[in-house]
């Protein structure tokens, strides 16, 4: 059993995390159901960073920056 905190906080059993594969960091949202609360693990990416990863993975590596604006410039 879990309590509600001053700041609105309550800890979720660890055999229910481990269970949900809830760690630091993931997002749930919280739905008002016809017998109470419901928790769900969001789906997705859990931030912004995450949802970035890969993202340059294809891109051009610049190596030499000067080179590399000489030559988006033409010179």
């Amino acid at each position: 059993m879990s309590a509600v905190g001053e700041r609105g906080q309550v800890t979720i059993p660890k055999a229910i995390r481990d269970y949900f594969g809830l760690t630091k960091g993931t997002r749930v949202d919280f739905e008002i159901a016809n017998d109470g609360i419901r928790l769900r693990k969001r789906a997705g990416a859990e931030d912004a960073f995450d949802r970035l990863d890969g993202y340059l993975a294809d891109r051009r590596i610049i190596k030499d920056i000067d080179a590399y604006i000489a030559e988006s410039r033409g010179r």
